[in-house]
C-alpha cells in the first residue's frame, strides 16, 4: 500500500462504517449531558469554504482570520497544505467559538462540525477510478448524543441533508477535484514551495486572491469570460470556484485558462 492508502486504513480502523442505507442514533442540544464537550481539544480541519464562510461571519479578511484562528502542520507525508482551526490555549483548548449556550458561530460552522458524529474519507485517487467516499461513525466516550431516549434514527445521506452538507460539498467539488487529483496518484509526488503557497493563497486566503487578480497583470496575461471579471470581483462564491479552475491550470498545466498571446507565466 501507499501512504494514501494507509492513512485510509488507519483512519477507518476500529471505526462503524456504514452502508448507504444503514442508520445511526443521535442528538445534540443544551439538554444532552455533554453539550459542548466535543468543542475542545480536537483537530478540526478547515476547508477553504469554512474559512471564508467564518471570516465572513467575524467581519475578518482572510488573511487576518487565517493569522488569528488557523494553524498549519507540518510533515513531510503532508501532499497538500492543511489548516486547522486554533484551539484557545487554556488548560481545556477549547474552541474559541464556544460558549456555554453552544457554538457562536453556528451558521457558519465548519463541515466537520456539521459532519459530527458522522466521518467521510475519500480514498486515494487511482488511474480511470471516481472516488466513492466510505462512512462511517466516531464513537468518542464524551459523546453521549448517541445514547440519549430522543435520539433519532439517521442515514449518512439524511444527516448531511440535515446539515446542508449537499450545497457547501457541491460549491467545494472543484476543491476534491483537486486533492484526489490524478497527479497525486502513487503518493510519491510533492509540490513545490511556490505551488504549495499558490494552493494555500488561492484556496483559502480568499481576499489576497482577489487581490492577485485584480491588483498584479493577471487579467493582462489571462482572457475571462464576459462578465467573469464582474463576478469574481463581487461575489466570494463565484471567485472561490474560480480559485479551484486556475490552480488546475496553474499546478498541472491543464486547459482550464486561456492565456493571451505572449503570456506564460501564472504567478507573477
Amino acid at each position: 500500500m501507499n501512504r494514501a492508502e494507509d492513512a485510509l486504513t488507519e483512519i477507518l480502523e476500529g471505526k462503524q462504517q456504514l452502508s448507504e442505507d444503514q442508520s445511526f442514533p443521535f442528538t445534540c442540544h443544551p439538554g444532552v449531558p455533554c453539550f459542548n464537550a466535543c468543542c475542545a481539544d480536537v483537530n478540526i480541519v478547515l476547508t477553504p469554504y469554512d474559512v471564508l464562510c467564518l471570516a465572513r461571519r467575524l467581519d475578518m479578511h482572510t488573511h487576518e482570520f487565517l493569522e488569528k484562528h488557523t494553524i498549519n502542520p507540518i510533515s513531510k507525508d503532508l501532499q497538500l497544505p492543511v489548516v486547522l482551526l486554533k484551539m484557545n490555549e487554556d488548560e481545556a483548548k477549547r474552541c474559541p467559538f464556544v460558549a456555554e449556550e453552544g457554538c457562536t458561530v453556528y451558521e457558519a460552522r465548519p463541515w466537520a462540525c456539521r459532519m459530527y458524529p458522522l466521518g467521510m474519507a475519500i480514498p486515494p485517487a487511482r488511474a480511470g477510478e471516481e472516488p466513492e467516499p466510505v462512512f462511517f461513525i466516531f464513537e468518542d466516550d464524551h459523546c453521549k448524543g448517541r445514547h440519549q431516549p430522543d435520539a433519532k434514527q439517521w442515514t449518512a445521506r439524511e444527516w448531511m441533508t440535515d446539515q446542508q452538507i449537499a450545497a457547501r460539498d457541491a460549491l467545494e467539488s472543484g476543491f476534491q477535484d483537486l486533492v484526489t487529483h490524478p497527479w497525486f496518484i502513487g503518493g510519491r509526488r510533492q509540490l513545490d514551495p511556490k505551488r504549495i503557497e499558490m494552493f494555500h493563497m488561492a484556496c483559502y486566503d480568499l481576499d489576497t486572491f482577489r487581490s492577485f487578480i485584480f491588483e498584479s497583470s493577471f487579467l493582462d496575461r489571462f482572457e475571462l469570460e464576459p462578465g467573469l471579471a464582474e463576478q469574481l470581483a463581487n461575489d466570494d462564491e463565484a471567485l472561490l470556484r474560480f480559485a479551484f479552475r486556475w490552480l488546475r491550470f496553474a499546478m498541472f498545466a491543464e486547459p482550464t485558462m486561456k492565456a493571451r498571446e505572449q503570456s506564460t507565466s501564472t504567478t507573477e
